[in-house]
């Protein structure tokens, strides 16, 4: 049943653990409607506040392996049936693994799911949010991206060398803000703008998982910020004083320049192709 366009409504994908259940539990806090893009359902425990969404759908849940196109393709066809709009697209959902893994589709994990996939589902909803007020994409980088020391496009298929943090998932953040700054001048052709956000460092299953180098656990436990930090900044990066600019990089709230942008046309182009012949036309 498609929504009321009078309702705010975000699509947040990740909704259900750390930051994105944080952001998740701030929205329907305000009011607004919430799409919860995931893999699994929200934690047993899970509170009355999403309970009580869930009950009178203001929370609707819409599940996929985003690393299985079909399985992607299923959900985002249900909501494009099910909802008339998107105020706002958070693609937050990512991995850091602690060791090379590829996608069913024989590409680096890093690649597929933070890089590729956020691409995808900006395009297949580019209708929804076209419909909404907002018309605001947010998507998740991370800091990492800035201290990439080597980056070639044609390695992030099927990277040479891993290394936990600053490899392939470095390398997948940094490619995700560099396309997200080459589709901005497009985007807001059609009156969507699109930014990528350092959410900073939190304490999450991400960043406690075997994906964070032995020497960082104990710097986690220590100055590592309670993942609500990292949502108030998602939401700011939406919402906040930025929310004029498009195909900026935020990192603690201020514009921060990207490095290696002489790659930012063939990363889009690159993820482009994969769009149209893997997740088009072979789904």
């Amino acid at each position: 049943m498609a929504t009321n366009k009078h309702h705010k409504t975000a699509l947040i994908t990740g909704a259900n653990s750390g930051v994105g259940l944080e952001l998740t539990l701030k929205f329907l806090s305000e009011g607004w409607h919430v799409l919860a893009l995931i893999r699994s359902g929200f934690p047993n425990d899970n509170e009355p506040q999403v309970r009580h969404a869930l009950s009178t759908g203001q929370l609707r849940i819409y599940k996929a392996d985003l690393a299985d196109f079909s399985s992607l393709k299923k959900a985002l066809e249900q909501i494009q049936k099910s909802e008339s709009h998107i105020d706002i697209l958070f693609n937050n959902a990512g991995v850091s693994l602690g060791e090379m893994i590829f996608s069913p589709l024989g590409r680096e994990m890093h690649f597929e799911v933070n890089t590729v996939v956020p691409y995808i589902i900006f395009m297949e909803l580019k209708e929804l949010l076209r419909q909404g007020n907002l018309r605001t994409v947010i998507n998740t980088s991370s800091n990492a991206s800035l201290i990439v020391k080597r980056f070639e496009v044609e390695l992030l298929e099927r990277p040479v060398k891993f290394k936990k943090l600053v490899g392939p998932y470095a390398s997948s953040k940094l490619a995700l803000s560099l396309w997200t700054q080459e589709i901005a001048p497009a985007a807001a052709a059609e009156g969507i703008k699109i930014r990528s956000v350092c959410p900073g460092a939190n304490k999450t299953t991400m960043t406690s998982s075997s994906g964070m180098p032995g020497y960082m656990i104990p710097i986690r436990n220590l100055i590592f910020s309670h993942p609500s930090k990292g949502a108030s900044r998602l939401y700011e990066a939406a919402l906040g004083e930025s929310s004029e600019q498009t195909g900026i990089f935020l990192k603690k709230g201020k514009v921060t320049p990207l490095i290696f942008t002489q790659h930012s046309s063939q990363v889009l182009s690159k993820i482009d192709q994969i769009y149209k012949q893997q997740f088009i036309e072979s789904t």
